[in-house]
């Protein structure tokens, strides 16, 4: 599958923050890219670009192609509730997204890398889809023969963050998905009403 591989400080710097997590060619140089750099002028987006941008950073935050990204926003326009707020819960319940939520990898991409390689189990069953639907009371968990991984040792040793939504039990090396988090728990400075806006049109 089409996935974007080129720079990512590139996309980081488009959008003016580190998407992708530490990076510090970002914070070198944290202006848009361009030939003539910070000293460029910069007309005032239009509504449209707004919302576009909006779009764009959501997908490369969460790692979701067009047509995946289309798709949830028609699942989240047809359930009950704000809409961006469930596109938002959406992309937070995708099995890559929790596993890179619960510490065992320290990227998205990094992440979706141990979904597709067979390394990471829902309820004790082997899942390698990384758009896999996490729900609640949902048990995420590392493959026996994979949790000596030296890429998930580390990232588990450096992991500092916690999520309310989730718990991990660190001598299984498991993780419990136990609710969806609410739009106030999620971190990602998203706005999610110019996605709905752009989408409407």
């Amino acid at each position: 599958m089409a996935r974007y591989t080129g720079p990512k400080t590139k996309i980081a710097r488009k959008f003016g923050e580190s998407i992708f997590g530490d990076d510090k060619s970002f914070e070198k140089r944290n202006y848009p890219p361009g030939q003539h750099g910070n000293n460029r002028r910069r007309g005032k987006k239009s509504e449209y670009a707004v919302q576009l941008m909006e779009k764009q950073k959501a997908k490369y935050t969460y790692g979701i192609l067009e047509k995946q990204f289309r798709n949830m926003f028609s699942k989240a326009n047809r359930s009950t509730g704000i809409t961006g707020e469930i596109l938002l819960q959406l992309c937070e319940s995708r099995l890559d997204n929790v596993t890179y939520r619960l510490g065992i990898a320290p990227t998205r991409s990094g992440a979706r890398q141990l979904v597709s390689h067979k390394h990471i189990t829902v309820n004790g069953q082997l899942v390698n889809i990384p758009s896999y639907q996490i729900k609640p009371n949902d048990v995420v968990s590392i493959r026996e023969k994979s949790k000596s991984l030296n890429v998930v040792q580390e990232s588990l040793s450096n992991n500092k963050s916690v999520n309310e939504w989730m718990t991990w039990n660190s001598e299984k090396m498991q993780g419990t998905f136990v609710k969806v988090p609410e739009r106030s728990q999620i971190p990602e400075k998203i706005n999610e009403q110019f996605i709905v806006e752009l989408y409407s049109k």
